[in-house]
């Protein structure tokens, strides 16, 4: 097929307008035929003849402009053929200016997975990659069983890259805080007894560091240390978090990763440990969108009454550029103690 551009007729090889629009291009994967309208004589009603000096290949003769001039030298054939609109007009060379600027602007483009965090309440296994930032952000919503919700936002992290292996890890978030942190890697109180809101801000700090890579059966993980001090609300002591994640992709691109998380938090009366097991797949539907459901819970160990809380909780997330990702998450509590449902709404932009 083809189409016409001033002067010119572009014509498309089989298959070139998916190697354009999808590939992009690395040859031109079309050709240009010059169309010459000389016009006709008169009395003979054959074409005009038209100039040699403008690399038709016709007879000189006929041409009053270049009559009895010699032929210009290569070096300036293109300007000499400019100046002379008869034969190259210079809305054929924008044509060709306009065609190399569409083919550029179409490059090649590959989609990989940004390994937010946030995507999930198990890690991703991966560190950023060295030189750039990695920023996550939500907002969650805890309907709790007894009391009122909690909304905490905007639970920003950004991860800056060091090395293959290693990111320093810094972020922040505010809360009202009607009933604990249960579902995501923030941190904070545990909720009020009286049944009113804590509204709570802290800041985290810490890092993220590759342990292993994946070989057969050896996973691929990492150790995550971070601590979260909190800057306004009922607690203020510094809570420690250390979280051990690892897991394996298959060939296909599916990912099983699993994870352990220690908190040593502070309560109402007392500081108490808790514990945090997570299990994750995930699984790719296109370069761009992918699925994944999770199971995981948050048990304490230290106070009076221990608490129990397991979640079932599916998402997905989708990248709307190579460095822009959405995602949502929901889940359900499978006891008394969690919450009966919550939502995560949220983003992760790399730089």
């Amino acid at each position: 097929m083809g189409f016409l551009i001033p002067g010119s007729l572009v014509r498309f090889q089989p298959g070139a307008l998916e190697l354009l629009f999808r590939r992009g291009i690395s040859a031109p994967p079309f050709r240009i035929v010059w169309r010459i309208r000389s016009g006709r004589d008169e009395k003979t009603g054959l074409p005009k003849p038209v100039c040699r000096n403008c690399r038709r290949g016709h007879q000189r003769d006929g041409c009053r402009t270049h009559a009895g001039q010699a032929m210009p030298s290569r070096k300036n054939m293109l300007l000499h053929a400019m100046m002379h609109g008869s034969c190259f007009t210079l809305k054929r060379v924008a044509a060709l200016i306009l065609l190399g600027i569409i083919t550029s602007a179409c490059p090649a483009e590959d989609y990989v997975d940004l390994q937010t965090d946030r995507d999930a309440f198990t890690p991703s296994t991966y560190t950023t990659k060295p030189g750039t930032v990695l920023t996550e952000g939500s907002y969650v919503y805890i309907d709790n069983r007894s009391g009122p919700s909690t909304n905490s936002y905007p639970e920003l992290l950004c991860r800056i890259g060091v090395s293959d292996r290693f990111e320093w890890r810094i972020g922040g978030s505010y809360a009202d805080n009607g009933g604990g942190y249960l579902v995501t890697n923030a941190e904070g109180g545990s909720g009020r007894s009286d049944g009113t809101v804590a509204y709570e801000s802290n800041v985290l700090y810490g890092f993220k560091a590759t342990t292993t890579e994946q070989h057969d059966w050896t996973p691929k993980s990492c150790l995550i240390v971070e601590a979260f001090t909190p800057t306004s609300g009922d607690l203020f002591g510094t809570t420690p978090v250390v979280t051990y994640a690892f897991g394996w992709q298959s060939a296909a691109g599916w990912r099983l990763d699993t994870a352990i998380r220690y908190a040593y938090s502070e309560g109402e009366q007392s500081w108490f440990n808790k514990w945090a097991p997570s299990v994750v797949l995930r699984i790719p539907v296109s370069e761009r969108w992918e699925v994944h459901a999770e199971y995981f819970g948050s048990y304490t160990d230290g106070l009076l009454n221990e608490e129990a809380s397991p979640f079932f909780s599916p998402g997905t997330h989708y990248l709307l550029t190579k460095n822009l990702e959405i995602g949502i998450r929901l889940g359900w509590g499978l006891t008394n103690d969690a919450a009966s449902f919550f939502s995560d709404a949220g983003f992760g932009v790399r730089f």
